[in-house]
């Protein structure tokens, strides 16, 4: 017998049956509202272990409610649930705390399922950043459209990797819109304010890579009459965006690979370590798991 108690919030009266009967059989204590004012009131009292709200209500918007409970209570998870499946709507619903999005119609066995996790992952103790709500959430352009549910796994993972600085690799065949992910992650990213620089790897000749890269000096070959800045020091506080990476040079990767390692370089001909303020996102459309077993690409050792 589950002790948990799940709050449901959503006006349409059809989901919230369902929803009541799937975790009732489950054991769990259900209380279900078809108004926002309801599920709050529930929340101020200190019920529920776990909230599952709409986005679309009668009297206040769910994404503007989510803020206000992990202001009152960060500890309580909270998913958003929303026809309105589009990125801007998974971006927003990531930067106001909530534990999980899912787009409508929903899979009733993957929203159980991240019922149970949100029960068994103890939520940070963090109030929603206010300053992450006022940039991208306000955007209202889109740069990807789609409601299938492959898009939709994308809005999923694009909003979680937004609010962070991790190096993101894209695979797709050419043409499948490898950036404008790329873009979607800067644009609605903590480095926003800053330059998207992107470089075509297969397109630069392959002994000028590691100059256009990482800045020459002057006189570090024939023709180095002044110091040139590299495409790093160009996307310093944005994002570099690697199309094609699976093309790059072997010795230009050992460079590549300290950046990714040590968070610096060095330009040609220089001598004084660099610091790396950029987020990197890479695109592909070959297997680099068969390039690095076939030695034509190195691999970061774990």
């Amino acid at each position: 017998m589950n002790e948990a108690t799940v709050l449901i919030a959503d006006d349409d009266r059809a989901i919230r049956t369902v929803l009541t009967q799937a975790f009732g059989r489950l054991g769990y204590r259900v209380r279900a509202s078809g108004n926002a004012a309801t599920l709050w009131r529930w929340i101020s009292d200190g019920e529920g272990d776990v909230v599952v709200t709409d986005v679309v209500m009668p009297d206040e918007n769910g994404l503007d409610l989510v803020p206000r409970i992990r202001k009152l209570r960060p500890e309580l998870r909270v998913i958003v649930m929303s026809a309105q499946n589009t990125l801007l709507t998974a971006v927003k619903a990531t930067e106001r705390g909530a534990f999980e999005y899912i787009p409508k119609p929903f899979d009733l066995k993957e929203l159980i399922g991240i019922v149970e996790r949100a029960l068994k992952e103890p939520a940070p103790r963090k109030q929603p950043d206010d300053t992450a709500q006022a940039g991208a959430g306000n955007d209202e352009r889109l740069p990807l459209i789609g409601r299938s549910q492959a898009m939709q796994e994308i809005y999923r993972v694009l909003a979680r990797l937004m609010a962070t600085d991790l190096t993101v690799l894209i695979n797709g065949e050419s043409g499948t819109g490898k950036e404008l992910i790329a873009r979607a992650l800067h644009d609605y990213g903590k480095r926003r304010n800053g330059p998207f620089v992107a470089v075509n790897m297969a397109a630069i000749p392959r002994e000028l890579i590691e100059s256009e890269l990482f800045g020459h000096e002057k006189g570090a070959f024939t023709g180095a009459t002044a110091r040139a800045p590299g495409r790093f020091e160009q996307a310093d506080g944005g994002t570099l965006f690697l199309d094609e990476i699976g093309d790059m040079p072997l010795e230009a990767q050992t460079r590549l690979l300290r950046v990714l390692q040590e968070g610096e370089y060095t330009s040609v001909g220089g001598r004084n370590a660099i610091r790396a303020n950029v987020r990197i996102v890479a695109a592909t459309h070959r297997d680099l798991r068969q390039l690095v077993a076939h030695g034509l690409f190195r691999e970061a050792a774990a």
